[in-house]
């Protein structure tokens, strides 16, 4: 890994880029230059054509503690001249879901607060066995970001949504997998192995479908008037391009796919 500034570190190998939450004095929190940082470092990964899958972590025995306590208010309500405020964790936040690239949250170990917005900005979240969510705005006083909260009430339904930031109560990884806050556990004897494993899975998958999936999945959670125009383009992409004959050549042959597609 090679430092991009304090409490971020990035390292590329072989097509994946490794974002790590760099901050463990702190149990990883998030301060208002690291969040200004991870918004830099999503668009340059995202424009890189050396990367093809991202992953954010965090160093160390916790993902993520959430905002820094002693910065909460420059991270969620830094003042502006104008009278504004700007809600730095909800940037980083989005710089995180709008890439075009497979993103995923390697969570090993403790994942609080905004620490879980930033994790679940991802495609989806990977956790240990030993990691614990939790989503604590009512014992801190504040107010969860809207993006958090909305991408909270599509996972887990209005209830459920409101029985985490009303309680901040700790999911254990199974229950937070239960509830739809995580997609994937892993045993902890073979997280290393095995989320190294899958994120090398996507890699080496057709970069057509990952790309084109993701967009047609955002969009249909968005809710998006034009969907169906979407879907037309998707097809006639897919027929067009080189990837659907290599796969299914590569299928009927028992061999290893070479797909051959790459973003514009």
């Amino acid at each position: 890994m090679t430092d991009v500034s304090t409490g971020i570190r990035v390292g590329i190998v072989d097509g994946i880029a490794s974002v790590e939450i760099d901050n463990p004095a702190r149990r990883n929190a998030l301060t208002k230059s690291m969040c200004l940082e991870l918004q830099h470092v999503m668009l340059r990964l995202d424009a890189d054509p050396d990367v093809v899958v991202i992953t954010l972590s965090g160093r160390g025995i916790t993902f993520c503690a959430g905002a820094a306590l002693d910065e909460i208010t420059s991270v969620l309500l830094d003042p502006q001249d104008d009278g504004t405020f700007v809600d730095h964790l909800s940037a980083a936040d989005h710089a995180i879901s709008s890439a075009a690239k497979p993103t995923v949250a390697i969570v090993d170990g403790p994942c609080m607060g905004g620490g879980w917005q930033i994790a679940a900005a991802c495609d989806f979240i990977v956790a240990s066995e030993r990691s614990i969510f939790a989503i604590t705005p009512a014992k801190l006083g504040i107010i969860y970001p809207r993006s958090g909260i909305e991408r909270l009430i599509r996972l887990v339904g209005p209830a459920t949504a409101k029985f985490l930031l009303f309680t901040g109560r700790s999911l254990t990884a199974t229950q937070a997998f239960d509830v739809g806050l995580v997609a994937h556990v892993i045993p902890d004897d073979d997280f290393a192995e095995d989320s190294d494993a899958l994120v090398s899975s996507l890699r080496d998958n057709s970069q057509f479908s990952i790309h084109t999936l993701k967009h047609l999945v955002d969009r249909t959670t968005a809710d998006d008037p034009h969907l169906a125009d979407e879907w037309v383009r998707a097809w006639q992409a897919a027929a067009e391009g080189p990837d659907m004959a290599i796969g299914i050549d590569a299928f009927v042959g028992r061999e290893r796919p070479k797909f051959a597609w790459g973003p514009a």
